[in-house]
């Protein structure tokens, strides 16, 4: 049985491989299980660190932490003193009391685990869908290409759970309309979790719409008014689902103001564009489509291909869309594909073996083996956590400094770096500024941004008057840290190379 085989010319929607299954894979193993203990095993023993390396981490903590403490989502801003009473919602706070419960019961391992977790079984979902289109061996080289684009992005943040949920909408949306059945209606609860954890909902939405509109056209057109109605309503009630969030409305407006945001946007680095000159997995990605098109291999349906336009203008603008890219795109693209792929291959003779084990990897796992693999895969990951306890990143976490100023006698508001906003407001210090840049806005980070660079001295001298800052905690290398060191009235009490620390030791400093 070879593994690429020849499909019929006349295929409407799917590769369907599993007629060449066996009933059960080899031990009651399947491909997407075996991918995700392979993800879950190789990120935690290698790289138990990975996901601690952004400071909104702490910030998502705290937030979690004072809805528990307070039992509502926070309106205005509580942890901030340049901006206290501002209008804030934390959208995104369903995530942060998973988070905040999971680092309660088992720290920043558990935090750990719940990314990687996740991140696998994102890949798991992914690999089931691809192989009921095509065979095991493309399905495999589309997840990794998907996991080399995700892993840009692989965070303790809320967008992790929130991949999870994409792929559970878009994989069961494109099975529906390929099958040319009406829209699955427990996917509204899906919407409305995901409303909740986060923004990426209204892409979601998007993408909801446009495969509807796929679904509706792939009927004959006498057929198309009756096919619409439940993909209409489906539509209409996914919107009602977003909306029933503590913002309301509100969560819409916020997402148009993020966008129009430019100071912040050009200069908070997930939102920069990618970087191909230090590598990037987008590139190769752009690359494979690109042959693939000019070679006649794959055509997509032209809805489809406007998405995808769409998610690689995204990708394009901001790195941070990358991995949504990434995701998003075996889902469009795989049966479109498989469609042309097979249907341009000869068969071929491979070897039978190979060819057995990789079917028979592609049948669904049994329940015995899928309990044996999670508490395997449970007990590697408590060993590997217990022997390398993971530790957010030093670069995000300026412990010593603080500990520094408090035995210099710091007193007051602090001047903070934008990158430990994040680690103060977990320790309970007001700050400055934080990664909450939509609450601040462009005006604020513009100020914030003029005054560190000192691109005029009485610009941030002005700014220490303003606030009447105690004392300050920035990365070395910024620029104001040279006109603190000569500043009459302020002295450097720390540095290393994480922070660097001043505190005010007179009464006004000299301009």
């Amino acid at each position: 049985m070879p593994i690429f085989r020849k499909a019929r010319p006349a295929m409407k929607a799917t590769i369907d491989v599993r007629a060449a299954m066996p009933a059960s894979g080899t031990w009651g193993l399947s491909w997407p299980l075996i991918v995700w203990m392979c993800t879950v095993a190789v990120l935690i023993a290698s790289h138990p660190n990975l996901v601690l390396r952004d400071a909104d981490t702490y910030w998502h903590l705290a937030a979690g932490r004072w809805i528990l403490e307070h039992g509502s989502v926070p309106t205005v801003d509580a942890f901030s003193h340049s901006m206290p009473g501002a209008p804030w919602t934390a959208f995104e706070w369903l995530s942060e009391l998973v988070m905040v419960g999971v680092h309660r019961l088992a720290g920043w391992a558990g935090l750990v685990t719940l990314a990687v977790s996740c991140f696998g079984l994102v890949l798991s979902l992914l690999m089931r869908f691809l192989l009921a289109r095509m065979e095991p061996v493309h399905a495999l080289l589309f997840t990794g290409l998907a996991a080399g684009m995700m892993l840009t992005h692989l965070l303790a943040r809320p967008h992790v759970m929130a991949w999870v949920l994409l792929a559970l909408w878009m994989s069961a949306l494109v099975n529906a309309a390929e099958a040319r059945r009406g829209p699955p209606w427990w996917l509204l609860g899906v919407m409305l979790l995901w409303a909740n954890m986060h923004g990426s909902f209204l892409l979601g939405l998007v993408l909801g719409c446009g495969i509807a509109l796929d679904a509706v056209l792939a009927h004959p057109p006498g057929k198309r008014t009756a096919a619409a109605m439940p993909w209409v309503l489906f539509a209409a009630l996914s919107m009602g689902a977003a909306l029933l969030t503590p913002s309301g409305w509100g969560v819409l407006a916020h997402a148009v103001y993020i966008m129009r945001m430019e100071v912040a946007l050009a200069v908070i680095a997930e939102w920069l564009s990618p970087d191909f000159q230090r590598g990037n997995p987008l590139e190769p990605w752009l690359l494979l489509v690109l042959a693939l098109a000019l070679c006649g291999r794959v055509r997509l349906p032209w809805l489809r291909l406007v998405l995808l336009l769409g998610l690689v203008h995204l990708a394009l603008k901001h790195q941070r869309n990358v991995s949504m890219l990434g995701l998003v795109a075996p889902f469009l693209m795989a049966t479109p594909f498989a469609r042309h792929w097979y249907a341009a291959q000869r068969p071929m003779r491979d070897a039978q073996v190979l060819d057995r084990w990789f079917l028979s990897l592609a049948a669904p796992a049994r329940p015995v083996a899928i309990a044996v693999c999670v508490c395997v895969a449970a007990l590697f990951a408590a060993a590997s956590l217990h022997l390398r306890p993971p530790t957010p990143q030093s670069l995000i976490t300026p412990r010593a400094a603080i500990d520094a100023a408090k035995a210099a006698g710091a007193q007051g508001h602090v001047l903070n770096d934008y990158i430990f906003g994040g680690f103060l407001i977990h320790e309970g210090i007001p700050v400055f500024i934080d990664g909450r840049a939509d609450m601040y806005g462009d005006v604020f980070v513009e100020k914030f941004i003029g005054a560190l660079r000192v691109k005029e001295r009485r610009q941030f001298l002005e700014l220490l008057d303003e606030y009447r800052f105690g004392w300050t905690l920035l990365t070395p290398g910024t620029p104001a840290i040279a006109v603190l060191d000569g500043l009459q009235g302020w002295r450097r009490v720390h540095a290393d190379d994480t922070a660097v620390v001043h505190v005010r030791v007179g009464a006004q400093p000299a301009h």
